[in-house]
């Protein structure tokens, strides 16, 4: 991740402060999620004064700490190397490693408010020593419930290694002022651990709606690069290919659909740890370049024409019920692009999906009901246009980043208007 890419402009100095940590941020140019992005440059225009501290994880990024500025906020980030290929424990090294040198970093930076995102939860370590420098109040925001989901998933066995990522997320919890959730399921998960449900926002990810609406209004480039699409039906899945994801689940799908419709081709754009996992699986069904293809990741504006080009957009995770309370980016994206949303598993989604007729729910398990269920619905062309516009409703009239945006910024002035802050 070049941080140095893009346009930058001018920060200017407001009179609340605001220190945001994120390990992982991403600028617009990723094709990733862009959330913290995104709320910085709303914040930014709200008149606070935004600085982000963050990694930058190419091994081939200069060493130590660099500092831009761009769309109206400032980015300092240290090279720490990270991939989703990297083993856990090379990766817990790297979230400790960020821990310690953004520790000093955000001691350094005068901040009236600190909001710290995780995951990974070791975030809590840097806010934690920037908060007791100057007694400066914390927001923490929840992307996953950690430690229960790497505990799920055989991720963090050690029972001295799990009791402290349960106290780390105690003191994570208890030393912030107000909490932010992305999800129903990941807010009662907060309160389960005996915290105040009046302390905490559900704020969840959020629709681009004006990038992937407009991605429908031009020629494709990224589909008419694709020959091999041409005139076929695309199932689409854009995201991590971790563990967590098990999207060799849609190669196994892929093989059951053929018998049952050719024309209809299974889409992955992404990277991570699983894809020659994936890729060796798909070989073996003999789906791979038939009704299974494989694509490397884009930024985000050619992931809105991948969209445009689906039939039905997927977002996918193994059959662990922690995921359930997930907030994944692939499944606004799907509903911000006005198509029919297939999940495999249940929660929240789930409810919202069939609540608002905006997609389809498949077992986890049975490939070829699931492979019948979505040539079913993408033969059926009335259905899918239905289905997807339901899901640019339920995009606009409930997860409006613009609203989000705001409801964050309220959040964090219930925070800096408390009497003796500020």
């Amino acid at each position: 991740m070049d941080l140095n890419d893009g346009e930058t402009t001018t920060v200017k100095r407001s009179r609340t402060r605001l220190v945001y940590l994120h390990q992982y941020y991403l600028g617009p140019e990723s094709g990733g999620g862009t959330r913290t992005h995104e709320f910085a440059k709303r914040l930014a225009q709200s008149g606070l004064d935004v600085q982000i501290v963050t990694s930058r994880r190419s091994p081939e990024s200069e060493p130590g700490w660099t500092t831009i500025e761009r769309d109206g906020y400032v980015v300092h980030s240290v090279r720490v190397p990270y991939s989703n290929q990297m083993t856990y424990a090379k990766r817990i090294w790297a979230f400790l490693a960020f821990a310690w040198l953004s520790s000093f970093k955000a001691r350094r930076l005068r901040a009236d408010l600190l909001f710290a995102t995780s995951t990974p939860l070791t975030i809590i370590m840097p806010a934690i020593a920037a908060k007791a420098f100057r007694n400066t109040p914390l927001v923490f925001e929840v992307r996953d419930l950690w430690p229960e989901l790497p505990i799920a998933i055989g991720a963090l066995r050690s029972k001295p290694m799990i009791w402290l990522a349960r106290r780390m997320e105690s003191v994570a919890y208890h030393s912030s002022e107000r909490i932010v959730a992305l999800s129903p399921g990941m807010r009662d998960g907060i309160v389960r651990t005996g915290i105040d449900g009046e302390r905490i926002d559900m704020i969840p990810n959020s629709a681009d709606l004006q990038l992937f609406g407009a991605a429908h209004n031009d020629p494709n480039p990224w589909l008419e690069s694709k020959p091999e699409l041409n005139d076929r039906k695309i199932i689409l899945y854009c995201g991590t290919l971790g563990r967590i994801n098990g999207v060799g689940y849609l190669a196994e799908v892929a093989a059951r659909a053929r018998s049952i419709d050719p024309t209809v081709a299974f889409v992955v754009v992404g990277k991570g740890r699983e894809r020659a996992t994936i890729t060796k699986r798909a070989i073996d069904l003999q789906v791979l370049n038939n009704n299974f293809y494989m694509y490397d990741p884009v930024p985000k504006r050619v992931v809105a024409q991948a969209f445009a080009a689906s039939t039905i957009t997927t977002s996918l995770f193994l059959p662990v019920p922690e995921m359930e309370a997930n907030s994944a980016n692939k499944f606004f994206d799907g509903l911000a692009s006005g198509r029919p949303v297939a999940i495999n598993y249940g929660g929240w989604q789930r409810d919202l999906l069939e609540e608002n007729e905006a997609g389809i729910v498949v077992s986890p398990t049975d490939f070829e009901a699931a492979a019948r269920a979505i040539v079913s619905l993408a033969n059926d062309p009335d259905r899918a246009r239905r289905l997807g516009s339901n899901a640019r409703r339920l995009a606009e009239t409930q997860f409006d980043r613009d609203v989000l945006a705001a409801k964050l910024i309220a959040a964090l002035q219930a925070v800096t208007e408390r009497p003796g802050q500020g």
